[in-house]
């Protein structure tokens, strides 16, 4: 018997010949060097199970307030956040969600109609391909390129404007490059918004990690906001707790249409009522206690940045986020699958994230130090490789 599935899930699901490679390494048993573990609850860092935990004990979860924008002590604990990074965020423009995958479906649902269209940079993460199909929206990309630095090409991206476009999406700063959006930039993307009647979704779950000259980075809740703008992010990162599944969006912009996207976000969020109570009375601990692991985590990347960059291997700029981009001798093969083979090393190809240049491979920047370094040895000793 054969059964119809939606054309909207007709993705290729088979194995991929760069995972059935890797696959067949580790069942034979060979000693692999991963460097693309990106899950910082299995790359030795320090939880404080004990202050992490205890919050979810409390039985007050055990009553239920369905606020479909989330438990107001939690949108205030992230309203705080803001607070740390110079912006004004109030408490009642905020919808919690279960993770920032769930805050871009309420997002397309409620920007898009079938077959709309939503700009993406390119490279980016995978990611958004599934999450636009499943809300029968089309996702066009728009190009970074690189001169001494990850840039963005405006005027590729308004040539891709066209009658369907409903949004523009910035990942700032953005996974795999860490180019992060300059001032200059915010400002172009606003105009070219306000030019087009887009609406500006900005992705900010790696902002707290800057590798480059800035200590640190401005998030778009910092206003003014001339615009229809919504600033997702979540714990997955700020608080290196992917399992938790927390994330929201704050909306910002013209008093009208900002009211209006509140109030239509408010319906999709009651719709689906997601966010569990434990967790949300659990919140205002976490991001108090998201210090802790950010220390770990970032003098870990920039560790392991530093030995990259003096490993003799290309590296590309970059400015922050959890992994970097790898400039490699090209010879003619997939470099991924010559790195796994004859060096034993697993690394993404670029082309997992979009980038076209065959020579370049995205490495993260989380795991355990000795093995970094081991990883980045063999690479920089494979033939054809300086170092």
């Amino acid at each position: 018997m054969s059964y119809r599935f939606s054309a909207r899930t007709g993705w290729d699901v088979s194995e991929s010949g760069f995972a059935r490679a890797v696959r067949e390494a580790r069942e034979a048993g060979r000693a692999l060097i991963d460097l693309t573990v990106s899950n910082p609850t299995v790359c030795g860092f320090v939880y404080g199970a004990r202050i992490l935990l205890s919050p979810l004990r409390d039985a007050a979860a055990l009553t239920y307030d369905p606020d479909p924008r989330g438990m107001l002590s939690a949108r205030e604990a992230v309203a705080e956040y803001y607070d740390f990074h110079d912006a004004e965020v109030d408490p009642d423009a905020l919808v919690l969600t279960t993770s920032t995958s769930e805050a871009y479906g309420f997002l397309f649902r409620l920007l898009c109609d079938a077959g709309d269209e939503v700009l993406v940079a390119q490279p980016s993460y995978p990611l958004f391909d599934f999450l636009a199909d499943l809300e029968d929206v089309r996702l066009r990309p728009y190009p970074l390129f690189y001169d001494f630095g990850w840039w963005t090409d405006f005027a590729e991206l308004e040539r891709r404007i066209g009658p369907k476009t409903r949004a523009i999406v910035v990942v700032h700063p953005n996974n795999p490059t860490g180019h992060a959006t300059k001032a200059e930039e915010r400002a172009r993307l606003e105009a070219i918004c306000a030019r087009h009647g887009l609406a500006l979704i900005v992705d900010e779950v790696f902002l707290d990690y800057p590798l480059g000259e800035d200590d640190e980075l401005e998030s778009f809740a910092v206003g003014p906001h001339p615009v229809l703008t919504f600033v997702l992010s979540g714990m997955s990162k700020i608080a290196g707790l992917p399992q938790m599944k927390v994330g929201w969006v704050a909306t910002f912009g013209p008093d009208e249409a900002r009211q209006q996207a509140m109030g239509r976000l408010e319906v999709i969020a009651d719709t689906f009522l997601s966010m569990n109570a434990p967790v949300q009375r659990a919140l205002p601990v976490w991001m108090e206690e998201r210090g802790e692991i950010q220390v770990q985590i970032l003098e870990r990347v920039q560790r392991n940045l530093a030995v990259a960059q003096w490993s003799g291997v290309e590296v590309m700029k970059v400015e922050a986020v959890w992994c970097a981009v790898l400039r490699l001798e090209q010879r003619g093969g997939d470099v991924a699958e010559e790195l796994l083979n004859a060096a034993g090393v697993v690394v993404h190809p670029g082309s997992f994230y979009g980038i076209a240049e065959r020579e370049r491979v995205v490495v993260s920047l989380l795991g355990e130090e000795e093995d970094f370094r081991e990883g980045l040895r063999r690479i920089a000793g494979y033939p054809g490789e300086p170092g």
